[in-house]
């Protein structure tokens, strides 16, 4: 699988603050039987996006200006609860590209990874600057691994893996990446073969 490279994403911001938002919240499980990405971004926070009738709320996330958002922050703990990869999914199909927050539960996190998205741990104070003023612009270098807030908002390091890092600028999954190596494991098989 492939997806758009991620390199450097600079965009407005929104906010979803609540502390220990769970996969069950990004991706209600009555939307689990869907077996492809495509589609599934309609289906994103539908508890806050959709009345029980079915009809659009007036919830940021339903505007053009939320739409047009490649960075998400999130509250303390975000993604946990169960291992959902529809979650990402969603998220990216949406049109996220990054993902913040001050803990980000491990499996969310790999799931992320995974599909092209880039979830991010930051510093509490940089956590909380971000909760505090949403729709700011800010910088998201993954060269660098740093997060860029505007005015004196700072630069703040963060952690990912190598490997996941190198995907994510590529644009390829674990899948992607080992094709790519198809002549050289051809080589290699020559080789012993001989």
């Amino acid at each position: 699988m492939s997806f758009e490279p991620l390199k450097t994403v600079t965009s407005k911001t929104i906010v979803l603050s609540a502390a220990n938002i769970d996969t069950d919240q990004i991706m209600p499980a009555k939307f689990l039987s869907m077996t492809t990405k495509a589609g599934l971004g309609e289906h994103v926070f539908a508890n806050l996006r959709y009345d029980a009738e079915g009809n659009l709320t007036d919830h940021e996330l339903n505007s053009e200006a939320g739409k047009a958002c490649k960075i998400l922050i999130g509250g303390h703990n975000f993604g946990c609860g169960s291992s959902r990869e529809h979650a990402p999914w969603g998220l990216t199909d949406y049109g996220f590209r990054v993902v913040i927050s001050s803990e980000i539960a491990d499996i969310f996190r790999g799931n992320s990874l995974k599909n092209g998205l880039l979830p991010i741990i930051i510093d509490k104070k940089a956590h909380e600057w971000l909760l505090d003023n949403p729709g700011a612009d800010v910088t998201v270098d993954l060269e660098s691994c740093q997060v860029r807030l505007p005015g004196n908002g700072g630069t703040y390091d963060f952690n990912v893996d190598a490997f996941s890092r190198y995907c994510l600028m590529e644009g390829v999954d674990e899948m992607g990446y080992l094709n790519k190596q198809d002549s050289a494991i051809a080589a290699y098989e020559a080789k012993i073969a001989s």
